[in-house]
This record gives C-alpha cells, sequence and structure tokens, in this order.
C-alpha cells in the first residue's frame, strides 16, 4: 500500500519557488498551496501546477486542508508566522531568520512543545557535498575531537542587486545588524561538530561611508561582522559574515587528530584533509584534495542549489514528518545558531563584551528571556530598539531617498503596484 503524500503549501514565491518546486518534484509530496500578496506573481508560478490552490491571506492559506508549511516570507516574520501555522494544525519548516527577537525564540520553542508539530529550520550550507563528507569524516573518528572551526559567509552584491533585493526603504535587508544572518557560517561547525555555542563575543566592520552599496541604498547597518564563540566541549568557533569585496562560502574543521576544510580558491565542491606524519596510518597520505559525492540521492541534489542543500533540507523536513523523528535542525538546534548572531550585535555594541547563549530546552533560562523585545526593526516600538550599526543610527539625505525609490521602481515594479 503506497505512502499517503504529504501535503506541503507555501508561504512566498521568492525563495519559496525552490521550495515550492522541490516539494513539487518529489516522491510522496504533493504541493498543495501558495501564498503571496503578489497576486499576478504568484498566479504566474501556481499555473506550472495542476491542482494548486492560491492566497493572498496568510489566514485563509493555513485554513487549507495540508500537512505542513513551509515559510520563505518576510525574514523578520519568520516566528510569529510559524506559531500561527503550528497553532493552526500544520508542520512547520522555516528559511533564514529564525527570529527577530529573544522572546520571540522563547514563544517558538513553546509553541512546538505545547503543539507537538515538526519544526525545522532550513540552514541548507549542513548539507552542501562538501559539508556532509566533513561530518562523514569527523563521525568515524578521523579528525578526533572538535577543537577550533571557522566558517564564512561572505555575499557583496552590485548597488543595483541591492536594490533589487531590498526594494522598499524599510526592507529588512536595509537594517538587519551584519550579525544577524550568522546561521550559514554558524550552521556547518555545528552540524559537522555535534557542540554547541554557550557565550558569544561580537565585533562588527563598520559602515562604509566610501561604498556606493551603502551610501546609495537605505542600508543603515555595518558592513561584516566576526563573531567567536566558546562551544560546549571547549573548543571555539570564529564566524565572518557580510558585504566585504569577496564572495565565499567557506568552513574548516579542526579536529585533535587531523582537519578538514573546503577549497578557498578552486574546485568549490572539494574538500583538503589533513593529518600530521605521526597521527595518520601508514598507507594514509598527509593530505588529501578531492570532491566526494553526496552520501545518498547524489543525481537529485546536484541538480538543485546552494551545493545541493536545497534539496537535502526539504527531503530531511518531509522524513521528519513521516517518521516522526525532530530533525537535527530542529527548533532548540535552529535557535541555539540563530541568537548566536543577536547575542553578538549585543556584544558589539557594549565594547565586545561577552554573552551567554542560553539553553533552550531550559525552562529557566527561557523565563530569562521570555520578555526580551529588544530589536534593530525600525517598525518595533521606540522603547525596544537598539541600533542596527555600532556607529548609531544612520542618517541618509533625501536626495539618496528619492534616487533610490526612483531606482527600485525600475528595478522592481511589483513592489510598487
Amino acid at each position: 500500500m503506497a505512502e499517503k503524500k504529504v501535503r506541503v503549501g507555501v508561504f512566498g514565491i521568492g525563495r519559496g519557488r525552490m521550495f515550492a518546486q522541490q516539494a513539487a518534484a518529489m516522491d510522496g509530496v504533493e504541493l498543495v498551496a501558495i501564498c503571496d500578496q503578489r497576486e499576478k506573481a504568484m498566479r504566474d508560478f501556481a499555473a506550472q501546477y495542476a491542482g494548486v490552490t492560491t492566497y493572498t491571506e496568510y489566514d485563509r492559506f493555513l485554513e487549507h486542508d495540508m500537512d505542513a508549511v513551509v515559510l520563505a516570507n518576510y525574514a523578520t516574520e519568520h516566528a510569529p508566522a510559524a506559531i500561527q501555522a503550528m497553532r493552526a494544525g500544520k508542520h512547520v519548516q522555516s528559511e533564514n531568520i529564525a527570529v527577530k527577537t529573544m522572546a520571540e525564540a522563547v514563544a517558538l520553542v513553546r509553541a512546538v512543545e505545547a503543539t507537538g508539530k515538526i519544526y525545522m529550520y532550513a540552514e541548507n550550507c549542513c548539507y552542501t557535498n562538501t559539508v556532509q563528507e566533513i561530518r562523514r569524516l569527523y563521525s568515524a573518528g578521523e579528525l578526533g575531537e572538535f577543537r577550533y572551526g571557522e566558517g564564512e559567509y561572505v555575499h557583496p552584491v552590485s548597488v543595483d542587486e541591492k536594490i533589487r533585493l531590498s526594494p522598499t526603504w524599510d526592507h529588512w535587508r536595509n537594517w538587519l545588524p551584519a550579525t544577524y544572518y550568522c546561521t550559514h557560517a554558524m550552521g556547518p561547525l555545528m552540524y559537522v561538530s555535534r557542540t554547541r555555542p554557550v557565550q558569544v563575543t561580537g565585533f562588527e566592520v563598520p559602515y562604509d561611508f566610501d561604498d556606493p552599496t551603502c551610501t546609495q541604498t537605505p542600508k543603515r547597518s555595518d558592513t561584516a561582522s566576526i563573531i567567536m564563540c566558546r562551544m560546549d566541549n571547549g573548543g571555539y568557533a570564529k564566524l565572518l559574515q557580510g558585504h566585504l569585496k569577496c564572495h565565499l562560502n567557506w568552513y574548516r574543521i579542526y579536529g585533535n587528530r587531523g582537519s578538514a576544510e573546503t577549497l578557498r580558491h578552486g574546485d568549490s565542491a572539494s574538500i583538503r584533509v589533513r593529518k600530521e606524519p605521526w597521527e595518520k596510518g601508514e598507507e594514509e597520505p598527509v593530505e588529501r584534495v578531492y570532491r566526494p559525492e553526496f552520501p545518498q540521492f547524489h543525481h537529485l541534489a546536484s541538480r538543485t542549489g546552494h551545493g545541493g542543500g536545497d534539496f537535502f533540507v526539504v527531503h530531511e523536513f518531509i522524513r521528519a514528518i513521516r517518521t516522526g523523528e525532530p530533525p537535527y535542525l530542529d527548533v532548540y538546534t535552529g535557535l541555539q545558531m540563530s541568537c548566536v548572531g543577536i547575542l553578538a550585535h549585543r556584544s558589539a555594541l557594549n565594547n565586545n563584551a561577552p554573552y551567554e547563549v542560553p539553553s533552550f530546552h531550559d525552562p529557566e533560562e527561557l523565563k530569562r528571556w521570555e520578555n526580551d523585545h529588544l530589536s534593530p526593526d525600525p517598525a518595533d516600538p521606540p522603547e525596544a530598539r537598539i541600533p542596527a550599526s555600532t556607529l548609531g543610527e544612520i542618517e541618509k539625505s533625501p536626495e539618496v531617498r528619492s534616487r533610490f525609490e526612483q531606482r527600485a521602481r525600475e528595478l522592481r515594479p511589483d513592489c510598487y503596484e
């Protein structure tokens, strides 16, 4: 007897297109509903798939008969949407970022625990062929115990690309602090080592008054950030993320028996593994550089974006729904890596003072943070506001705003209809 299909709806057709395409193509999964405020674009996209219902209102979307919801909506609204979906009886997969505030993190944990629904954080960088291979080496004991790791996610853009990605004045990409988008750097280090951060110290490369991507757009946050994390096994991790001028995704793991890293230059789908001569086996080379295959579903994963990670986040979510077993990237792990960014920004604002990262399994820790609504979002109440930049409030002239809005209307007319 065939398994009942998992019926999935997708909220947001920007980044959500990938999730919709994966769901529609995956065995045992049925794409049944899509929700977006941009009605024409949504209907044009949905026309590719038979039997898909479209909605412009999230409340009505959640009334649809489906098992799971993928949240690819506005990034700083993921947590409230996730809580509402789980209370409506849906399993949830959430894109970056998981939460905007520490209070949202507490509310999200409590919603998962109260409803019993699957929640998965869609950190796709954990599932590239390179990171999965380093995880295999680590779990087999070839690298020893985790001592130090580095993760980098550096993503510069042109002025026009910046405007296309964040086409309104207060779009989240224009004010999100440089530490907040940290899980592409943090996630793979946690995934490989199965350690978690317990203390963070944040540093931010200031807003660049000589960079047109800053000065000709509404951007009011800093250029990049460096985060130092003390992990629960005593090891350390260093994260770099932001808009420095060298596009790069890169990871390195040091164990006490060897090291492994993705390649900075050349083939980004290959890794380098090194052991010292006195640590390796007799027939084992000191250094190996090779391109690993995915441990499973190679042909399917290799056709998807983000190094194959886009396939595996959907696959792992569906597997969790079918088995009832929480995925590795459950609510606790997702929040552990996400809140690194929130607390590292506070550290950067507070002369780089270290901040403890709570355990979201601990009810006492949840109580401590349940009323912490501090936020850099300009839409939030002034009494809860913190600066988006270590330089304080970045002022923009009326001329900059006028030129930006004119160009945004040209590049993204769908946002001004």
